[in-house]
């Protein structure tokens, strides 16, 4: 069931991607910096590409922005699991020493049974 929501969904973006497409098919100019700037500095750019190729690179540039700042706002929650699993693997394994150590300080009642009668 949900593979087949999944498959109904992405076949309904790519209809709306490719009539996004196919409606701003028209060629824009890209320029990095405005007209008069880049003749005053002599580096006037400017590339034409068709207008859904721009809207997409959008949406990809804002799509990668944002899971980078994710990453970068989770990284404190990372570091401090990070932490937390090596405080546990060391507990774990203190535990199991103790556990199967047969020389370590026994309990005080059974030391008491088990000291010879006199």
């Amino acid at each position: 069931m949900i593979r087949a929501l999944r498959l109904l969904f992405l076949g309904l973006l790519a209809v709306v991607l490719i009539g996004l497409a196919l409606a701003n098919r028209q060629i824009v100019t890209l320029r990095v910096l405005p007209l008069e700037a880049g003749s005053f500095l002599g580096w006037d750019w400017a590339v034409q590409v068709p207008l859904f190729l721009v809207i997409l690179a959008g949406v990809l540039l804002g799509l990668l922005i944002g899971f980078v700042w994710e990453w970068a706002r989770e990284s404190r929650l990372r570091r401090n699991a990070r932490q937390s699993d090596r405080k546990a693997r060391k507990l774990e394994a203190e535990v199991q020493t103790l556990r199967h150590d047969k020389t370590g300080p026994k309990d005080d009642v059974l030391a008491l049974l088990e000291q010879p009668s006199r």
